[in-house]
Protein backbone atom coordinates (compact mmCIF):
# COMPACT_ATOMS: atom_id res chain seq x y z
CA UNK A 1 0.00 0.00 0.00
CA UNK A 2 2.60 2.33 0.77
CA UNK A 3 4.46 1.36 -1.93
CA UNK A 4 1.67 2.07 -4.27
CA UNK A 5 1.01 5.70 -2.84
CA UNK A 6 4.65 5.99 -3.19
CA UNK A 7 3.83 5.63 -7.14
CA UNK A 8 1.01 7.03 -7.42
CA UNK A 9 2.34 10.90 -6.11
CA UNK A 10 4.86 11.32 -8.38
CA UNK A 11 2.31 10.01 -11.51
CA UNK A 12 -0.30 12.86 -9.72
CA UNK A 13 1.89 15.48 -9.54
CA UNK A 14 3.74 14.49 -13.52
CA UNK A 15 0.03 14.98 -14.10
CA UNK A 16 -0.56 18.25 -12.93
CA UNK A 17 2.61 19.87 -14.25
CA UNK A 18 1.69 18.64 -17.88
CA UNK A 19 -1.97 20.36 -17.39
CA UNK A 20 -0.38 23.41 -15.53
CA UNK A 21 2.52 23.78 -18.45
CA UNK A 22 -0.35 23.47 -21.33
CA UNK A 23 -2.58 25.99 -19.42
CA UNK A 24 0.63 28.29 -19.47
CA UNK A 25 1.32 27.38 -23.03
CA UNK A 26 -1.70 28.32 -24.55
CA UNK A 27 -2.00 31.62 -22.08
CA UNK A 28 1.25 32.46 -23.84
CA UNK A 29 0.33 31.71 -27.29
CA UNK A 30 -3.08 33.98 -26.76
CA UNK A 31 -1.40 36.63 -25.17
CA UNK A 32 1.29 36.59 -27.83
CA UNK A 33 -1.07 36.51 -30.18
CA UNK A 34 -2.93 39.33 -29.08
CA UNK A 35 0.36 41.12 -28.79
CA UNK A 36 1.16 40.64 -32.00
CA UNK A 37 -2.16 42.13 -33.57
CA UNK A 38 -1.74 45.03 -31.22
CA UNK A 39 1.63 46.02 -32.84
CA UNK A 40 0.43 45.37 -36.13
CA UNK A 41 -2.46 47.84 -35.62
CA UNK A 42 -0.18 50.32 -34.26
CA UNK A 43 2.40 50.22 -37.06
CA UNK A 44 -0.60 50.94 -39.65
CA UNK A 45 -1.50 53.89 -37.07
CA UNK A 46 2.18 55.07 -37.16
CA UNK A 47 2.26 54.30 -41.14
CA UNK A 48 -0.69 56.28 -42.01
CA UNK A 49 0.10 59.02 -39.15
CA UNK A 50 3.36 59.38 -40.68
CA UNK A 51 1.81 59.88 -44.58
CA UNK A 52 -0.56 62.72 -43.12
CA UNK A 53 2.98 64.55 -41.31
CA UNK A 54 4.74 64.17 -44.79
CA UNK A 55 1.78 66.64 -46.57
CA UNK A 56 1.06 68.65 -42.93
CA UNK A 57 5.37 69.00 -43.42
CA UNK A 58 5.97 70.28 -46.39
CA UNK A 59 3.40 72.63 -46.09
CA UNK A 60 4.62 73.50 -42.42
CA UNK A 61 8.03 74.01 -43.97
CA UNK A 62 6.76 75.97 -47.10
CA UNK A 63 4.65 78.71 -44.80
CA UNK A 64 7.78 79.01 -42.32
CA UNK A 65 9.90 79.83 -45.50
CA UNK A 66 7.36 82.06 -47.30
CA UNK A 67 7.77 84.20 -43.76
CA UNK A 68 10.98 84.60 -44.12
CA UNK A 69 11.41 85.45 -47.97
CA UNK A 70 10.95 88.88 -48.86
CA UNK A 71 10.65 90.49 -52.39
CA UNK A 72 13.18 93.08 -53.17
CA UNK A 73 12.66 96.13 -55.23
CA UNK A 74 15.18 98.67 -56.03
CA UNK A 75 15.70 102.34 -58.31
CA UNK A 76 18.80 103.06 -59.88
CA UNK A 77 20.79 104.51 -62.68
CA UNK A 78 18.93 101.41 -64.75
CA UNK A 79 15.51 101.62 -63.57
CA UNK A 80 13.91 99.20 -61.24
CA UNK A 81 14.21 95.80 -60.64
CA UNK A 82 12.53 92.83 -59.06
CA UNK A 83 14.22 90.20 -57.08
CA UNK A 84 14.08 87.90 -54.09
CA UNK A 85 16.20 87.48 -50.83
CA UNK A 86 16.08 85.75 -47.32
CA UNK A 87 16.39 86.27 -43.11
CA UNK A 88 18.95 84.38 -42.14
CA UNK A 89 20.35 86.00 -38.94
CA UNK A 90 19.00 87.89 -35.69
CA UNK A 91 20.26 91.09 -37.13
CA UNK A 92 17.38 91.33 -40.10
CA UNK A 93 20.20 90.40 -42.41
CA UNK A 94 19.01 89.38 -45.99
CA UNK A 95 21.19 87.14 -48.35
CA UNK A 96 20.13 88.32 -52.23
CA UNK A 97 22.19 88.10 -55.49
CA UNK A 98 24.79 90.86 -56.13
CA UNK A 99 23.03 91.76 -59.51
CA UNK A 100 19.28 92.48 -57.32
CA UNK A 101 21.09 95.29 -55.48
CA UNK A 102 23.72 96.61 -57.33
CA UNK A 103 24.30 100.08 -58.01
CA UNK A 104 20.71 100.73 -56.76
CA UNK A 105 19.92 104.45 -55.05
CA UNK A 106 17.41 102.64 -53.02
CA UNK A 107 16.29 99.08 -51.95
CA UNK A 108 13.24 98.04 -50.27
CA UNK A 109 11.64 95.11 -49.24
CA UNK A 110 8.18 93.67 -48.75
CA UNK A 111 7.48 91.02 -46.19
CA UNK A 112 4.66 88.24 -46.23
CA UNK A 113 2.39 90.53 -43.92
CA UNK A 114 2.91 93.12 -46.75
CA UNK A 115 5.11 95.71 -44.62
CA UNK A 116 7.13 97.01 -46.78
CA UNK A 117 11.21 98.69 -45.25
CA UNK A 118 13.85 100.06 -46.74
CA UNK A 119 16.86 98.35 -46.93
CA UNK A 120 20.81 98.80 -46.43
CA UNK A 121 23.58 96.45 -48.86
CA UNK A 122 26.20 95.68 -45.91
CA UNK A 123 28.00 93.88 -48.60
CA UNK A 124 28.23 93.07 -52.31
CA UNK A 125 30.32 90.61 -54.44
CA UNK A 126 32.51 91.78 -57.41
CA UNK A 127 32.67 88.44 -58.90
CA UNK A 128 30.36 86.54 -56.85
CA UNK A 129 26.33 87.26 -57.29
CA UNK A 130 26.28 87.31 -53.78
CA UNK A 131 25.11 90.25 -51.53
CA UNK A 132 23.41 90.60 -47.91
CA UNK A 133 21.37 93.72 -47.07
CA UNK A 134 20.11 95.02 -43.44
CA UNK A 135 16.54 95.74 -42.57
CA UNK A 136 16.44 96.66 -38.81
CA UNK A 137 12.67 96.24 -38.07
CA UNK A 138 13.31 92.19 -39.35
CA UNK A 139 16.00 91.49 -36.26
CA UNK A 140 14.86 89.22 -34.52
CA UNK A 141 12.40 87.47 -36.94
CA UNK A 142 12.12 83.91 -36.84
CA UNK A 143 14.48 82.05 -39.26
CA UNK A 144 15.07 79.19 -41.67
CA UNK A 145 18.09 77.31 -40.65
CA UNK A 146 21.02 77.23 -43.21
CA UNK A 147 22.39 74.29 -43.80
CA UNK A 148 26.22 75.19 -45.23
CA UNK A 149 27.70 71.64 -44.44
CA UNK A 150 24.76 70.17 -47.16
CA UNK A 151 26.25 67.48 -49.55
CA UNK A 152 23.87 66.75 -52.04
CA UNK A 153 23.00 64.08 -54.66
CA UNK A 154 21.64 63.88 -57.63
CA UNK A 155 17.74 63.33 -57.09
CA UNK A 156 17.61 65.27 -53.87
CA UNK A 157 14.33 67.02 -53.67
CA UNK A 158 14.29 70.70 -53.57
CA UNK A 159 11.48 73.80 -52.42
CA UNK A 160 12.67 77.08 -54.35
CA UNK A 161 11.17 79.98 -53.50
CA UNK A 162 10.84 83.62 -54.74
CA UNK A 163 8.94 86.73 -56.05
CA UNK A 164 8.96 85.85 -59.96
CA UNK A 165 7.41 88.15 -62.22
CA UNK A 166 5.92 90.03 -59.10
CA UNK A 167 4.17 86.97 -57.79
CA UNK A 168 5.74 87.42 -54.24
CA UNK A 169 6.25 83.96 -52.21
CA UNK A 170 5.60 81.65 -55.37
CA UNK A 171 7.12 78.09 -54.28
CA UNK A 172 8.04 75.41 -57.00
CA UNK A 173 9.26 71.64 -56.30
CA UNK A 174 11.50 69.98 -57.97
CA UNK A 175 15.08 68.22 -58.02
CA UNK A 176 18.85 68.45 -57.92
CA UNK A 177 19.45 67.27 -61.62
CA UNK A 178 23.41 68.44 -61.86
CA UNK A 179 26.27 69.31 -59.38
CA UNK A 180 29.32 71.51 -60.82
CA UNK A 181 28.07 73.50 -63.35
CA UNK A 182 30.32 76.57 -64.57
CA UNK A 183 29.38 79.27 -65.99
CA UNK A 184 29.75 82.97 -66.65
CA UNK A 185 26.62 85.66 -66.90
CA UNK A 186 26.90 89.39 -67.05
CA UNK A 187 30.20 89.30 -65.60
CA UNK A 188 29.72 87.28 -62.84
CA UNK A 189 31.49 83.87 -62.35
CA UNK A 190 29.60 80.78 -61.16
CA UNK A 191 31.30 77.91 -60.13
CA UNK A 192 30.07 74.58 -58.72
CA UNK A 193 26.07 75.23 -59.28
CA UNK A 194 22.93 73.18 -58.29
CA UNK A 195 21.58 72.46 -61.35
CA UNK A 196 17.76 71.92 -60.19
CA UNK A 197 14.37 70.88 -62.19
CA UNK A 198 12.26 73.86 -60.38
CA UNK A 199 10.80 76.60 -62.71
CA UNK A 200 13.21 79.51 -62.16
CA UNK A 201 12.26 83.04 -63.84
CA UNK A 202 12.95 86.64 -63.41
CA UNK A 203 11.74 87.93 -59.85
CA UNK A 204 13.37 84.51 -58.45
CA UNK A 205 16.99 85.80 -57.98
CA UNK A 206 18.35 85.34 -54.28
CA UNK A 207 15.44 83.14 -52.97
CA UNK A 208 16.23 79.92 -51.17
CA UNK A 209 16.63 76.71 -52.18
CA UNK A 210 15.66 74.70 -49.29
CA UNK A 211 16.01 70.54 -48.75
CA UNK A 212 12.75 69.30 -49.08
CA UNK A 213 13.94 66.30 -46.35
CA UNK A 214 15.56 68.28 -43.73
CA UNK A 215 13.55 71.99 -44.62
CA UNK A 216 17.13 74.06 -44.38
CA UNK A 217 18.32 76.42 -46.39
CA UNK A 218 20.89 74.67 -48.78
CA UNK A 219 21.48 77.28 -51.85
CA UNK A 220 20.49 81.01 -53.55
CA UNK A 221 18.68 80.49 -56.74
CA UNK A 222 20.70 82.27 -58.85
CA UNK A 223 20.22 81.81 -62.67
CA UNK A 224 18.08 80.19 -65.04
CA UNK A 225 17.74 78.98 -69.17
CA UNK A 226 15.31 81.50 -71.17
CA UNK A 227 12.57 79.17 -70.87
CA UNK A 228 12.67 78.92 -67.28
CA UNK A 229 12.67 74.62 -67.08
CA UNK A 230 16.38 74.41 -65.57
CA UNK A 231 17.26 76.43 -62.66
CA UNK A 232 20.86 76.70 -61.22
CA UNK A 233 21.37 78.13 -57.55
CA UNK A 234 24.68 78.91 -55.77
CA UNK A 235 25.25 76.30 -52.50
CA UNK A 236 25.13 78.29 -49.12
CA UNK A 237 28.42 76.18 -48.65
CA UNK A 238 30.38 78.69 -51.04
CA UNK A 239 29.37 81.71 -49.41
CA UNK A 240 28.25 81.40 -46.08
CA UNK A 241 31.59 82.72 -44.36
CA UNK A 242 31.76 86.14 -46.62
CA UNK A 243 28.19 86.22 -45.40
CA UNK A 244 28.81 86.29 -42.51
CA UNK A 245 31.79 88.30 -42.47
CA UNK A 246 30.13 90.84 -43.89
CA UNK A 247 27.51 91.23 -40.98
CA UNK A 248 29.88 90.79 -38.39
CA UNK A 249 31.76 93.55 -39.70
CA UNK A 250 28.84 95.92 -40.63
CA UNK A 251 29.24 99.28 -39.05
CA UNK A 252 25.22 100.45 -38.27
CA UNK A 253 26.62 103.97 -38.16
CA UNK A 254 27.85 104.02 -41.85
CA UNK A 255 24.76 102.53 -43.20
CA UNK A 256 22.23 104.14 -45.29
CA UNK A 257 18.05 103.54 -45.09
CA UNK A 258 17.94 106.20 -48.02
CA UNK A 259 15.59 108.75 -45.75
CA UNK A 260 12.97 108.08 -43.08
CA UNK A 261 11.54 104.25 -43.17
CA UNK A 262 7.99 105.69 -42.78
CA UNK A 263 8.20 107.07 -45.89
CA UNK A 264 7.45 103.43 -47.52
CA UNK A 265 4.16 102.62 -45.14
CA UNK A 266 2.92 105.21 -46.79
CA UNK A 267 -0.45 103.91 -48.57
CA UNK A 268 0.33 103.60 -52.32
CA UNK A 269 -3.78 103.42 -54.13
CA UNK A 270 -2.01 102.04 -56.89
CA UNK A 271 -1.08 98.79 -54.66
CA UNK A 272 -3.60 99.09 -51.95
CA UNK A 273 -5.46 96.47 -53.76
CA UNK A 274 -3.31 93.97 -55.03
CA UNK A 275 -1.60 94.14 -51.05
CA UNK A 276 -5.11 93.82 -49.58
CA UNK A 277 -5.49 90.43 -51.82
CA UNK A 278 -2.18 88.99 -50.55
CA UNK A 279 -2.93 89.84 -47.07
CA UNK A 280 -6.07 88.08 -47.54
CA UNK A 281 -4.60 85.02 -49.03
CA UNK A 282 -1.63 84.76 -46.64
CA UNK A 283 -4.32 85.27 -43.70
CA UNK A 284 -6.10 81.64 -44.84
CA UNK A 285 -2.71 80.14 -45.63
CA UNK A 286 -1.57 80.77 -42.06
CA UNK A 287 -5.02 79.18 -40.70
CA UNK A 288 -4.43 75.82 -43.04
CA UNK A 289 -1.29 75.16 -41.72
CA UNK A 290 -2.72 75.94 -38.37
CA UNK A 291 -0.33 79.12 -37.35
CA UNK A 292 -2.83 80.67 -35.45
CA UNK A 293 -0.68 83.01 -33.90
CA UNK A 294 0.27 84.92 -36.94
CA UNK A 295 -2.84 84.67 -38.55
CA UNK A 296 -4.22 87.01 -35.07
CA UNK A 297 -1.29 89.24 -35.52
CA UNK A 298 -2.37 90.07 -38.60
CA UNK A 299 -5.63 91.66 -37.18
CA UNK A 300 -5.93 95.06 -36.40
CA UNK A 301 -5.86 96.59 -32.60
CA UNK A 302 -9.99 96.48 -32.17
CA UNK A 303 -10.39 92.92 -33.75
CA UNK A 304 -7.96 91.80 -31.19
CA UNK A 305 -9.55 93.77 -28.29
CA UNK A 306 -12.80 92.07 -29.14
CA UNK A 307 -11.21 88.07 -29.66
CA UNK A 308 -8.53 87.32 -27.16
CA UNK A 309 -6.14 84.86 -29.14
CA UNK A 310 -7.55 82.16 -27.30
CA UNK A 311 -11.26 83.20 -28.46
CA UNK A 312 -10.07 83.35 -31.72
CA UNK A 313 -8.20 79.71 -31.85
CA UNK A 314 -11.40 78.14 -30.71
CA UNK A 315 -13.34 79.51 -33.47
CA UNK A 316 -11.32 78.46 -36.06
CA UNK A 317 -9.33 75.34 -35.14
CA UNK A 318 -11.92 72.89 -35.54
CA UNK A 319 -11.60 73.84 -39.34
CA UNK A 320 -9.13 70.99 -40.83
CA UNK A 321 -9.32 72.63 -44.51
CA UNK A 322 -10.29 75.88 -45.58
CA UNK A 323 -10.56 76.12 -49.60
CA UNK A 324 -11.07 79.91 -51.03
CA UNK A 325 -13.62 79.93 -53.92
CA UNK A 326 -13.59 83.50 -54.58
CA UNK A 327 -12.30 86.58 -53.38
CA UNK A 328 -14.17 89.89 -54.96
CA UNK A 329 -12.65 93.80 -54.23
CA UNK A 330 -15.80 95.45 -53.75
CA UNK A 331 -14.22 99.08 -52.47
CA UNK A 332 -11.01 100.97 -52.95
CA UNK A 333 -10.71 103.71 -51.26
CA UNK A 334 -8.19 106.37 -50.15
CA UNK A 335 -6.98 104.17 -47.26
CA UNK A 336 -8.75 101.42 -47.31
CA UNK A 337 -9.81 98.14 -49.55
CA UNK A 338 -12.75 95.89 -48.55
CA UNK A 339 -12.83 92.18 -49.98
CA UNK A 340 -15.53 89.70 -49.70
CA UNK A 341 -14.09 86.27 -49.41
CA UNK A 342 -16.16 83.21 -49.97
CA UNK A 343 -14.66 79.82 -48.65
CA UNK A 344 -15.34 76.27 -47.73
CA UNK A 345 -14.38 75.47 -44.27
CA UNK A 346 -14.21 71.55 -43.93
CA UNK A 347 -15.58 70.42 -39.96
CA UNK A 348 -14.21 66.91 -38.89
CA UNK A 349 -17.55 65.87 -36.93
CA UNK A 350 -17.35 63.41 -34.14
CA UNK A 351 -19.20 60.52 -35.72
CA UNK A 352 -16.56 60.39 -38.36
CA UNK A 353 -18.94 62.44 -41.69
CA UNK A 354 -16.73 65.47 -42.06
CA UNK A 355 -19.53 68.67 -42.60
CA UNK A 356 -18.73 71.67 -45.33
CA UNK A 357 -19.68 74.87 -44.02
CA UNK A 358 -19.98 77.81 -47.13
CA UNK A 359 -18.93 81.10 -45.38
CA UNK A 360 -18.62 84.40 -46.93
CA UNK A 361 -16.82 87.01 -45.01
CA UNK A 362 -16.19 90.94 -45.68
CA UNK A 363 -12.81 92.09 -44.52
CA UNK A 364 -11.96 95.70 -44.63
CA UNK A 365 -8.05 96.14 -45.13
CA UNK A 366 -6.34 99.32 -44.00
CA UNK A 367 -3.32 100.87 -41.97
CA UNK A 368 -2.62 100.89 -38.66
CA UNK A 369 0.56 101.53 -36.99
CA UNK A 370 2.36 101.92 -40.54
CA UNK A 371 1.15 98.33 -40.37
CA UNK A 372 -1.40 97.04 -43.40
CA UNK A 373 -3.71 94.87 -41.14
CA UNK A 374 -7.54 93.52 -41.22
CA UNK A 375 -8.81 96.19 -39.28
CA UNK A 376 -12.24 94.37 -39.31
CA UNK A 377 -14.22 90.69 -40.69
CA UNK A 378 -17.75 90.01 -40.86
CA UNK A 379 -18.52 86.37 -41.62
CA UNK A 380 -22.11 84.81 -42.97
CA UNK A 381 -22.48 81.31 -42.76
CA UNK A 382 -24.24 80.61 -46.22
CA UNK A 383 -25.22 76.74 -45.95
CA UNK A 384 -23.60 73.41 -44.62
CA UNK A 385 -22.97 70.37 -46.73
CA UNK A 386 -22.52 67.04 -45.09
CA UNK A 387 -20.04 64.84 -47.27
CA UNK A 388 -21.60 61.69 -46.35
CA UNK A 389 -24.88 62.22 -47.43
CA UNK A 390 -23.55 64.23 -50.55
CA UNK A 391 -21.76 61.01 -51.55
Amino acid sequence: MKYQLQKTVPLVLSVAIIIIGTIAMLSYYSNWQQTNLASQESLVETVAQNTNAGVNNLQEIIHEAQKNVVQIETTGPNGSSLGSGFVYNDKGDIITNAHVVKNADSVVVKTSEAQTYPASVIGVGHNQDIAVIRVPQLSNSATLEVDPGFEPNIGDEIIAVGSPHGFQNTVTLGNISGLNRDMNVEGYEYNNLYQISANISQGNSGGPLIHKETGKIIGINSAATNEGTIGFSIPISQIYERVSMWSDTANEEELNYDGDPNMYQDIDPNRLEEDSLYLIDYFYETLNVRDYFTAYSLLGSDLQTENSYQEFREQVVNSVDINVTNRNVTNIGEYTATIVVNSDHTISGNDEDDETYHYETTFEIGQENDQLKILSLSRELLSRTNESSAE
